[in-house]
């Protein structure tokens, strides 16, 4: 397989010298005592190790540190916002250091329009389990916050890394807290559900190694930029078959992640067992991690591959689509039903990126920002209910909108969101998805419709069970509405859902470059040497390559 031809490689050229632009501007940004990046990664666990020195039997003193730290952090990230204006492309606000001399592994960061909002994201959700623990975490509660804090460290740095060794270091550094949330504070079954979680993201993460190892044995660099350089110049170049296995060793890590049908049993029992506020941090943000990778990887690294495995996952995430709404419309546990509803939202995002449309990428960033903000809030929500009645079991509830009026009007709000009522954040992505999947194959975006219909059916017909009709359950009768507490928490997450769905174009003009460069980054390599073929033809017009909508791709147009 060729790399790069005339017209791909001026662009990576203008987009290099962009990239030099930006670390020139960030030798300003130092002078000045600024790394906001490495404030980023590392404020919390400064906070962490604050939350260590501490006294364990101070609880409140100690939840009010670790919300302090959260809430400071969010704070910070908002700067990314000036950081990365709109209509910027490549990589802003970069830092890179020498770290590691042999092998060379650099300390590099940078965002982009992308990764920006999954940070935003990350930190929005922090301070929300913080909040959302307050109470219902009692026994090593320091330990606790600890946790969250430094699994916060990871999946920033994991949004941050453009050295490939890096990256995989905060990878792995992700699994450790959330293993530990997992197996010391949630249900009965926590030790098997971290033990499983634990043993699936290790296999995919020696894939992955094995993959960036390769890569660093053909270029003798695990700097991302420097890869994508040597790629579309020509200086590394990829046979079909190893760039096939390397986008596999990468793809099924991530896929693993997301999860990907049929990679997603380890899902429902992490996030039936997992305390609220582990379950809201995995639904919300480490799923994420999955799709982020394939945006950011697979794609660019692979593009041939990608292209030709794109049918291939186009099936798997259609099939997990339509598995998990059907798996959780028959769920008896509330919980693992919206365990089994991620399954299917992130099908979704999953087809929007491998539909190779721009429209389908924008809408599967969004997706990614819009499930984690609904399916953590129906977290919190079936969370409160456990607190309450210390049971997932929908057969427990009913008549429940007689005692808890509040927490039902924001249940019902939530889940219409989810189900992608417009106006709401669910609708914008999933319609961005369907009319960019619509343009690459009609088939697939029908199937996936189906995937909306059935979310209707699952979170209304639950809804009405666990809220509607009579009072089943004598104890039910004296179950509290909302504390404040609870209802700042939901209040704020309904405020962004609303925002979200009314002002989405706040975040798709800022993600459209970032989303752009990545469609460039992926245009397959065979419509470079079509074009190379034609234009050295004794009497061709003149050539030139246009995006064709439904074909998904770069194509030939002759005029």
């Amino acid at each position: 397989m060729g790399c790069g031809g005339r017209d791909r490689g001026a662009r990576h050229d203008f987009l290099l010298a962009e990239r030099q632009q930006n670390r020139r501007g960030l030798g300003a940004l130092m002078l000045s005592g600024g790394h906001l990046l490495s404030v980023l990664i590392f404020f919390p666990a400064v906070g962490a190790l604050a939350l260590m020195m501490l006294r364990g039997d101070d609880h409140k003193f100690i939840r009010s540190i670790a919300m302090l730290v959260a809430v400071a952090e969010f704070l910070f990230s908002l700067l990314l916002l000036r950081g990365v204006p709109i209509g910027s492309s490549g990589y802003r606000l970069e830092e890179f250091a020498k770290w590691i001399p042999a092998p060379p592994i650099h300390y590099h960061l940078g965002v982009d329009g992308i990764s920006m909002f999954l940070v935003l994201l990350t930190t929005f959700l922090t301070p929300i389990s913080v909040l959302a623990s307050w109470s219902s975490i009692r026994h090593r509660v320091k330990e606790f916050f600890v946790m969250m804090l430094l699994l916060e460290v990871g999946v920033v740095g994991v949004f941050l890394s453009l050295d490939l060794f890096l990256f995989f270091l905060f990878w792995e550094m992700v699994l450790i807290p959330m293993a530990f949330v997992i197996g010391i504070w949630g249900h009965e079954r926590r030790v098997y559900a971290a033990v499983k979680f634990v043993l699936y993201t290790m296999a995919g993460s020696i894939l992955m190694l094995v993959g960036i190892i390769w890569l660093y044995n053909a270029t003798g660099t695990f700097d991302l930029p420097t890869i994508q350089q040597m790629l579309a110049n020509g200086q590394l170049v990829l046979e079909p078959r190893t760039e096939m296995l390397l986008f596999l060793a990468f793809f099924v890590a991530f896929a693993i992640k997301v999860p990907v049908f049929p990679l997603h049993t380890w899902l429902p029992d992490a996030h039936v067992e997992a305390p609220t506020a582990g379950s809201v941090m995995l639904a919300g943000v480490l799923l994420k991690l999955g799709t982020y990778g394939m945006i950011r990887f697979c794609l660019p690294l692979f593009p041939d591959a990608s292209h030709r495995a794109a049918r291939w996952v186009a099936v798997l995430a259609i099939i997990g689509i339509i598995y998990g709404a059907l798996v959780s419309m028959v769920q008896p546990n509330l919980k693992k039903l919206v365990a089994y509803s991620s399954v299917s939202h992130l099908g979704f995002v999953v087809l929007g990126i491998f539909a190779f449309q721009r429209i389908s990428m924008q809408g599967a960033v969004f997706q990614m920002l819009a499930h984690g903000v609904s399916t953590g809030a129906l977290f919190l929500l079936v969370g409160m209910l456990y607190d309450r009645r210390h049971t997932f079991e929908i057969g427990e509830f009913g008549g429940l909108s007689t005692p808890m009026p509040k927490l039902a009007a924001f249940f019902l709000f939530v889940a219409l969101s989810s189900l992608g009522l417009p106006m709401l954040n669910g609708f914008v992505g999933e319609f961005l998805i369907l009319l960019g999947t619509y343009q690459r194959h009609w088939g697939w975006a029908a199937w996936a419709a189906l995937g909306v219909i059935l979310s209707a059916c699952y979170l209304l017909w639950s809804y009405q069970r666990v809220f509607f009709g009579d009072v089943t359950r004598e104890k039910n009768r004296a179950l509290s509405d909302v504390s404040l507490r609870e209802n700042w928490i939901l209040a704020t997450m309904a405020v962004v859902i609303l925002w979200m769905g009314i002002g989405s174009p706040f975040i798709t003009r800022r993600t459209a470059a970032a989303t752009q460069t990545v469609m460039d980054q992926a245009e397959p390599q065979w419509a470079y040497e079509a074009a190379a073929r034609v234009s050295a033809m004794p009497h061709a017009k003149t050539v030139s390559l246009h995006v064709t909508q439904t074909m998904g791709v770069e194509k030939l147009g002759v005029r």
